[in-house]
């Protein structure tokens, strides 16, 4: 079993409340949180309005696995969120 964690950090210009960063960023744990291999949570700056932190953990048979996991989830978050990513951290454990 392999394990694998994505932290994405994001900043969210022009946004004025939680209420609107949650409306921003919250799909992402609708549309990732459904798999049985993928956890998800907001992970950092809860409070913050501008900037968020969530993190993605993937489980898989294989390193390959796992890795395929989080460049789609990372390359969807990309294409997907109003918002702009400025930092990507991943690890294999």
């Amino acid at each position: 079993m392999q394990i694998g964690v994505l932290t994405l950090r994001f900043m969210l210009h022009g946004c004025r409340s939680l209420k609107e960063k949650r409306q921003r960023l919250g799909g992402l744990r609708d549309r990732f949180g459904k798999s049985p291999s993928i956890a998800v949570c907001e992970s950092g700056y809860q409070d913050a309005h501008q900037r968020a932190e969530w993190t993605f953990v993937a489980v898989a048979q294989t390193v390959r696995l796992v890795e395929q996991m989080l460049g789609e989830i990372e390359q969807r978050v990309r294409d997907y969120t109003d918002a702009s990513l400025v930092d990507v951290v991943r690890e294999l454990r």
